[in-house]
């Protein structure tokens, strides 16, 4: 059997896994998308509402600049706003100060969390409600209302973008929504990423009034049961501060962390 990168010191070469399979290997996340490599850049583009950005780059302080100038006149053709999506580890050291003089914006940071998906606790966990997986329009309308209540952002775009990959690459994505009677109180979803060992989970939120109940921890094992049923070997996450402590408890590690760059147009 192959040695799990997992195991006890060997942190980075989990992160060279993530980084080659996730990042510098990627698929198209959704219907539309297409991923395209430029040099020592791998971006996605596609029309809206498909995720914009750069994934991956190595990059050096000799030829950063001129790296960054290429993608922003590049992206600037499409007229979209788009990400830099800059992981801690990223070259060269100052990467993020240059995409600020570039005319970027810095998002919150994350941490990126992996969990081995064996040692995941999956048993159904009690909540108050249900869980009810979204298969179509009106679940998603459900999900976003929950992502709007939980993170006071306009939901529309996830929206649109859900109910393509549902209608046009239905097995690369599932979602699920908590409801309290007729009332979703909690949703998230959850990614596959064929030809790699990792399934990715997003979207998490809970309403205010209804957290600290167990419903986020009850998502987490829901979707890591089928990502077990479908053979993935790892799970991971881009974690909120308030996500991290919760899923430090059920077995996630950090790898790095990630912050967004946005270029609007």
């Amino acid at each position: 059997m192959d040695t799990d990168p997992l195991d006890s010191g060997t942190d980075d070469a989990l992160l060279a896994v993530f980084d080659r399979q996730m990042r510098e290997n990627a698929q198209p996340d959704g219907a539309g998308a297409r991923v395209e490599r430029s040099g020592d850049v791998v971006r996605q583009v596609g029309p809206a509402p498909v995720w914009n950005g750069v994934l991956w780059s190595d990059l050096t302080a000799a030829n950063a600049d001129a790296h960054i100038a290429s993608q922003v006149s590049h992206f600037a053709s499409c007229g979209t706003e788009w990400e830099w999506k800059l992981y801690a580890h990223d070259c060269p050291a100052d990467l993020g100060r240059r995409l600020l003089a570039a005319g970027f914006s810095a998002e919150p940071e994350e941490t990126v969390m992996v969990a081995r998906v064996a040692e995941l606790p999956l048993g159904v966990e009690q909540i108050p409600g249900t869980l009810r997986p979204v298969t179509d329009a009106a679940g998603v309308r459900l999900m976003t209302e929950v992502h709007t209540g939980a993170f006071g952002s306009d939901s529309s775009r996830l929206g649109e973008r859900l109910l393509a990959q549902f209608a046009e690459a239905p097995d690369t994505v599932i979602g699920v929504v908590a409801m309290a009677g007729d009332q979703p109180v909690s949703a998230a979803r959850m990614d596959f990423h064929p030809g790699t060992e990792f399934a990715s989970l997003w979207g998490g939120g809970t309403l205010p009034e209804w957290r600290g109940r167990g419903i986020y921890r009850a998502l987490v094992a829901h979707r890591a049961r089928i990502a077990a049923r479908r053979g993935y070997r790892y799970l991971q996450v881009d974690a909120s501060a308030q996500s991290r402590p919760i899923l430090r408890r059920l077995g996630f590690v950090p790898l790095t962390v990630t912050t967004p760059y946005i270029r609007r147009p």
